[in-house]
């Protein structure tokens, strides 16, 4: 989402049209982002205000990925979780229990302001045996300000606090796209993954044997390519570049 649909809230060149062909050829899509604060619905009604149409059940969030694979781990289980509404309402979606009584799991995702006694129950809990999962890996996120903490450093706390290693659901594990491909039943030969990150977009995506499209309008520059064992099926300048490919 971040990078090739929207940057900082505003439509980058040819989203509204990519969107528009993908629709009028019948393409099932989901747009995904590593970012579990928010609701499917929270982040349609953001595309909505930047001009985009997209639906909320066309949304993919490492929330939801998470979700999906507690639910397949262990069915109706329980997770002390520290997030916010976006990873909170897709475990209750799918049965879990949130729990800080002895539950099977401590659940870490993005939260605006996170908790020291929050954190600190997370690290009691996994010392008792609750098993460790975060939603993805990113040590920062964007701010106003400037980058800010995010999952991954914050895992990386309760790690050097019990060590023990997270599992991680979101992008780069190609977990993400095989649950995201398998909720609009598609599959790995005909799927194309479209991200601006190198490291967590181009590489889930090869290692879930899609093609992938690197464009060059967020994290990843051409320059930067070659730092990395492994290419794009192709480098593109924007998504405006895509909708011909449709």
């Amino acid at each position: 989402m971040d990078g090739v649909l929207v940057h900082e809230d505003q439509a980058l060149p040819g989203a509204k049209e990519f969107l528009q062909r993908l629709i009028e050829r019948e393409r099932r899509f989901l747009v995904l982002t590593n970012n579990s604060i928010y609701t499917p619905r929270d982040l349609a009604a953001r595309l909505a205000r930047s001009g985009l149409t997209v639906p909320e059940e066309s949304i993919w969030t490492s929330a939801l990925a998470t979700a999906t694979f507690l639910s397949d781990q262990l069915p109706q289980g329980s997770a002390y979780v520290i997030g916010e509404a976006g990873l909170t309402t897709a475990l209750h979606e799918v049965g879990y229990t949130l729990t800080d009584a002895d539950p099977d799991y401590v659940v870490l995702g993005e939260t605006r302001t996170y908790s020291f006694e929050a954190i600190t129950s997370a690290i009691r809990l996994i010392e008792r045996g609750a098993r460790f999962i975060a939603t993805n890996p990113d040590a920062t996120g964007p701010s106003a300000e400037g980058p800010m903490p995010a999952t991954g450093s914050v895992a990386a706390l309760i790690t050097r606090a019990t060590g023990r290693e997270p599992y991680f659901v979101g992008k780069p594990n190609p977990m993400m796209f095989r649950s995201a491909m398998n909720r609009i039943e598609a599959h790995s030969e005909t799927t194309t993954m479209i991200g601006d990150r190198m490291d967590t977009d181009v590489v889930a995506g090869i290692e879930a044997g899609l093609e992938t499209i690197l464009v060059l309008t967020g994290s990843t520059q051409r320059a930067d390519i070659e730092k990395y064992p492994f290419r794009p099926s192709r480098v593109l300048n924007s998504i405006a570049d895509v909708v011909d490919l449709i």
